[in-house]
């Protein structure tokens, strides 16, 4: 007679989303051989969002192949997600299949938060994922070099793309249209930093300014100004795509799915969130790469614990700055403390601009060693949460 081994049926977890926390933690979890990872994306590719300004632009590509990043024993399914049916542990496809999991991590990221401005739907190009950077891409192309330019939003984001595009354009064809503050999430230092490098550039800065309408050639400002803009750029706000409302799980009012320190959804510890679209506590990190890539780290780290048995650790994560392109040639560091709050200590000029290019090449290299090397990306722990509102920075 003889005896039939036992063999275990692999723990099979799903990653919804391949931005910085999805493909990170996709890599990470193959530290353990017993678990089948597949990660849905509705992409091909990996996107690099930190770059799409650089796209838009045309100085720079914002892709990378999924052959490059990802550890080899990990799936790549290019469809989207449509539902998550936590009561039979399935997620639903828009191809019409759907994946079985044993765990899930919810890594959908951030979108574009469709603007209420009257005509900004139909005239405005946003910049926030691929798709619509690339059709801003052959729109910028495509005009006359003096053609004005109109970005509207004064964050990081609009700072970054109004900076990119003057630095190819002729003086004075690039405007930047700015709610209360230009660069809020940075300190003041910063921001008169941020004010001056512009002004060099031949950028037009609007501070104060609220935007009434967006037409086909022009923006409407509030106080009735008109702007001509044959180009309409709007970075002013990010939202999370609604797949956890739609599937009837907890979240904030953003959409982000709400889970306690350990990043465990509060309706169902197999569920695990990472990244722009997680709410830990209802206390949200800012959205960035800065924050998606340890979180990611983090909700891998949840599952297989609760693989093995042990109760998971609570989120830690220590802020360092932010780094803002200004074209090609400079940039800015603002340094800030742990809880993300920034310093009055910054660096601005070429030198910010190497350390932003090194930081940037390291985001990918870091996600893409992690697939080499399971369980090797560290990142500094133990700042305090932050206690202001996040900012979403790309």
């Amino acid at each position: 007679m003889s005896i039939q081994p036992n063999i275990t049926e692999p723990t099979c977890v799903v990653v919804i989303g391949g931005g910085y926390a999805g493909t990170l933690a996709a890599n990470r979890l193959q530290t353990r051989g017993d678990v089948a990872v597949t990660l849905v994306n509705p992409r091909p590719s990996f996107v690099e969002r930190i770059r799409l300004h650089q796209l838009v632009a045309d100085t720079g590509t914002a892709t990378v192949d999924y052959a490059d990043m990802l550890h080899p024993n990990v799936a790549l399914v290019v469809d989207r997600a449509t539902e998550i049916d936590a009561a039979n542990q399935q997620v639903r496809l828009a191809s019409g299949s759907g994946l079985r999991y044993d765990y899930l991590i919810y890594a959908v990221g951030s979108t574009f938060a469709a603007p209420s401005v009257p005509g900004a739907a139909e005239f405005a190009y946003q910049i926030c994922e691929l798709e619509p950077a690339q059709r801003l891409r052959d729109r910028v192309a495509e005009l006359h070099p003096t053609a004005p330019v109109c970005v509207v939003g004064g964050g990081l984001t609009g700072i970054e793309t109004a900076a990119e595009l003057a630095e190819q354009r002729p003086e004075g064809t690039v405007t930047l249209v700015c709610g209360p503050a230009l660069g809020p999430s940075l300190s003041p230092q910063g921001r008169r930093s941020v004010a001056s490098q512009l002004h060099r550039l031949g950028v037009e800065v609007i501070v104060g300014a609220a935007v009434r309408e967006v037409r086909e050639r022009s923006v409407v400002l509030a106080d009735g100004r008109e702007l001509p803009s044959a180009a309409t750029i709007w970075t002013a706000g990010f939202g999370v795509p609604d797949l956890a409302t739609r599937s009837g799980l907890s979240t904030d009012a953003m959409g982000r799915l709400l889970t306690d320190e350990t990043l465990t959804s509060v309706d169902d510890t197999r569920i695990v969130a990472a990244g722009d679209a997680a709410a830990p506590s209802g206390q949200p990190l800012r959205m960035s790469c800065q924050a998606a890539g340890p979180l990611g780290a983090q909700a891998a780290n949840t599952v297989l614990r609760r693989i093995a048995g042990e109760a998971p650790a609570t989120v830690s994560l220590a802020f360092v700055g932010q780094c803002v392109s200004l074209g090609r040639k400079r940039a800015i560091l603002q340094l800030s403390h742990t809880d993300d709050t920034p310093r009055r200590t910054y660096i601005a000029g070429r030198l910010a601009a190497v350390v932003k290019e090194q930081i940037c090449r390291a985001t990918v290299s870091f996600t893409a060693r992690e697939g080499r090397k399971p369980g090797s990306y560290i990142w500094l722990r133990g700042g305090k949460r932050p206690t202001h509102a996040p900012v979403a920075v790309s």
